[in-house]
């Protein structure tokens, strides 16, 4: 039996607006479990990137729990959210926020120097190997606007991994990048999945929702859709783009 990472109940978000109040989240409930690459997916508007920062802590719930190990992150301190997030969630986004102004190992040692719980030698000697599993260690001294597009994303993964995350959240990772470099990020996701990472990623591109052991669709703030997938094979991947075409057809995608 799969452990729950995350339960989620009744979560609701909403925002005031000309005097009333737009629902975003409406009742949201949803475990995330520990091994799975779950991603959601849904039209432009439907809340899945709100979603995503609720559960994260990165914006706050109106209402509702969000439970992860004993700590409700609707209700927790910034420094509770802090120390969340700088141990056991990892962030990538759409655009991947690299200082400007430091190295791209720096950019991913940073994080790590202010985890008390690892010096800053065991901080260089994790970089050093998140770059080579990313296949970067060639940039590591050069700036962001040195590097392309999928370099910089890359990068943005390790920093990422550099507390070594229970949970990454990802929102459209792959967004600001062309197909080849699309393949190559998610070809690293999916195989930092296999080796046990657990991934929650908001997408609006299909051929990444491939990648999923866990599609979430959801619609007006709410859950309509929630299918699960056997681990991605490349070998498999045309029957696999049927099953998940067929059920996002089912969705009104």
């Amino acid at each position: 039996m799969k452990k729950a990472l995350i339960s989620a109940k009744g979560v609701c978000k909403s925002f005031a607006h000309n005097g009333g109040q737009i629902h975003i989240l409406s009742g949201l409930d949803i475990e995330l479990y520990e091994g799975d690459f779950t991603v959601i997916m849904g039209a432009s508007g439907s809340g899945k990137s709100t979603m995503l920062y609720a559960l994260s802590g990165m914006d706050r719930a109106t209402s509702g729990e969000i439970m992860y190990e004993g700590t409700d992150i609707a209700k927790a301190s910034e420094k509770q959210l802090a120390k969340l997030r700088h141990g056991d969630f990892g962030f990538i986004f759409q655009q991947m926020h690299l200082v400007s102004d430091l190295s791209m190992f720096e950019n991913v040692t940073v994080p790590g120097y202010l985890n008390s719980s690892a010096s800053s030698s065991d901080t260089e000697k994790r970089a050093d190997e998140l770059f080579e599993r990313m296949g970067i260690s060639h940039i590591k001294k050069q700036l962001p606007s040195q590097c392309s597009g999928g370099e910089q994303q890359r990068c943005a993964i390790a920093r990422a991994m550099i507390n070594r995350p229970k949970l990454i959240f990802a929102d459209e990772p792959t967004g600001a990048l062309n197909r080849k470099n699309t393949t190559e990020v998610l070809d690293l996701l999916t195989e930092l999945n296999k080796n046990g990472q657990s991934i929650l990623m908001v997408t609006h591109d299909a051929r990444a929702a491939l990648r999923a052991s866990r599609l979430i669709y959801i619609d007006d703030g709410k859950i309509i859709g929630d299918l699960s997938l056997e681990p991605y094979d490349h070998e498999q991947e045309k029957s696999r783009e049927k099953q998940v075409d067929a059920w996002l057809t089912s969705m009104e995608w």
